[in-house]
C-alpha cells in the first residue's frame, strides 16, 4: 500500500513528464517497427538474412565480397530455390534492406528503452511498482528479440516462409509490449481523466479489448497463411456468407482448422470483425443512454469511428488482394483501434465508485 501511495504521489508531479515522453518515443518506435515488419512480410523479405547476430548484424555488408557471402547464404534456403531462383544480386539487396531495417529498428528500441531507464534509475524517484513494471517491459523486449529469431528459423530449412504460429506470437508480443507502455503512460499522466459509467459499459470495454487482441492474432494468422490473397469477395466468402461446415472443418482434429486452414482463418477473422463492430456500437449506445461521463462518450465515439474505418479498409484490402499500401494501412489502423480500445478500457470506472477514486492512477 505504501508503494502504491508513493507511486500515486509521484505520478502527479511534473518530474514524470520526461518519463512519459521517453515511453512515448519507445511506443512510436514500436509502431514503426511493426509497419516495417509488415512491409517485410508483404515483400517476402523476412528470410533474406539467414543469421542472427545481435551486435555485428547492425553493420550491413560494406563490400562486394560481403554482399556475395550474404547472397550465397540466402541461396541455401528453400525460399530462394522454390520462389526466387535466378534472382539477381540487385533484387536480393532490395529484400535484404527491408529485413535489415526491421532488425535495426528492433535493436534501436532496446537501446532507446534501456539507456534512459538506467538514467532514471540512477536519478531516483521511480516508485517500486513503476520500477518493477519497467523491468518487466525490458525483459519482454529481450524475449521479443529471441521470438523474432525463433520465427525466422522456422523458414530456413523446410519451408518457404515462416510459421504462421510463430509469426502470430511475434506480432502479438510486440502489441502486448506496446499496450503495456500505453497503459503505463496513462497511469503516469498527472490529470488522467477517469470516466464513470455503468457496470455493463465497463465490462464491454474490457470485452472489446479482448476481442481486439483476438482479432489481431487472427490477422497475423491470415498474414502468415497469405489467406488475404484468396477468397477475395465480400460479403460472401467462397460462394456464401457462411461456407459449408465440411469446408470449414475438413482437417482433423477440428481445432487445427482455426490455425492451418486459409478458409477457416479468414472466415474467423471476418466474423470477429463483425462482432467487434456490433459490440462497439452497443457500447456507444450504452454510454450515451446511461448518461455516462462525457469522456466515456467521447472515447466510445472515437473507438466506433476507428473500427468503422478499419472495417472499410479491411474490405478494400481483401478485394484488391492485399497490395502493400492497403496492407500497411490496414495494419496501421489496427494499431489505432487497439490504442483507442486501451484508453477506453483504462478510463472507465464504475459509476458508483467514490469520486475521489478517480484520481488514483493505474500504477498501484
Amino acid at each position: 500500500m505504501t508503494d502504491a501511495l508513493d507511486d500515486t504521489r509521484s505520478a502527479m508531479t511534473p518530474s514524470r513528464r520526461p518519463i512519459r515522453i521517453w515511453l512515448g518515443i519507445v511506443a512510436a518506435m514500436i509502431v514503426c517497427t511493426l509497419l516495417v515488419g509488415g512491409a517485410t512480410r508483404l515483400t517476402e523479405s523476412g528470410l533474406s538474412i539467414t543469421e542472427w547476430n545481435p551486435v555485428s548484424g547492425v553493420i550491413p555488408p560494406l563490400s562486394a565480397h560481403a554482399w556475395d557471402l550474404e547472397f550465397e547464404a540466402y541461396k541455401q534456403i528453400p525460399q530462394y530455390r522454390e520462389m526466387n531462383a535466378g534472382m539477381s544480386l540487385s533484387e536480393f539487396k532490395t529484400i535484404f534492406w527491408w529485413e535489415w531495417a526491421h532488425r535495426l529498428l528492433a535493436r534501436s528500441i532496446g537501446a532507446v528503452f534501456f539507456l534512459p531507464f538506467l538514467y532514471f534509475l540512477m536519478r531516483g524517484g521511480l516508485g517500486y511498482a513503476l520500477r518493477r513494471r519497467l523491468w518487466v517491459l525490458f525483459a519482454l523486449g529481450g524475449l521479443q528479440g529471441a521470438v523474432g529469431w525463433w520465427m525466422v528459423k522456422s523458414g530456413l530449412t523446410a519451408r518457404v516462409s515462416v510459421s504462421q504460429y510463430r509469426l502470430a506470437i511475434h506480432f502479438l508480443l510486440a502489441l502486448l509490449i506496446f499496450s503495456a507502455i500505453v497503459w503505463t503512460m496513462r497511469g503516469l499522466a498527472p490529470r488522467a481523466v477517469k470516466a464513470f459509467a455503468s457496470a455493463r459499459a465497463v465490462l464491454t470495454s474490457r470485452v472489446l479489448l479482448g476481442l481486439v487482441f483476438l482479432q489481431l492474432y487472427f490477422g497475423a494468422l491470415v498474414a502468415g497463411l497469405r489467406a488475404g490473397k484468396i477468397y477475395n469477395t465480400w460479403p460472401d466468402i467462397d460462394g456464401g456468407f457462411i461456407p459449408p461446415l465440411d469446408q470449414l472443418f475438413f482437417e482433423q482434429p477440428w481445432w487445427r482448422n482455426f490455425f492451418d486452414s486459409t478458409l477457416t482463418v479468414q472466415f474467423t477473422h471476418r466474423m470477429i470483425a463483425y462482432t467487434l463492430f456490433v459490440v462497439a456500437l452497443l457500447h456507444l449506445i450504452d454510454v450515451i443512454r446511461s448518461k455516462a461521463s462525457p469522456a466515456a462518450i467521447r472515447g466510445a465515439t472515437w473507438l466506433m469511428a476507428a473500427l468503422s474505418l478499419q472495417l472499410v479498409i479491411g474490405i478494400f484490402t481483401l478485394l484488391h488482394q492485399v497490395p502493400i499500401s492497403l496492407g500497411l494501412l490496414h495494419q496501421a489502423t489496427a494499431i489505432v483501434v487497439l490504442t483507442f480500445t486501451l484508453l477506453q478500457a483504462n478510463r472507465l470506472h464504475l459509476a458508483e465508485s467514490p469520486v475521489g477514486q478517480g484520481l488514483v492512477p493505474v500504477l498501484r
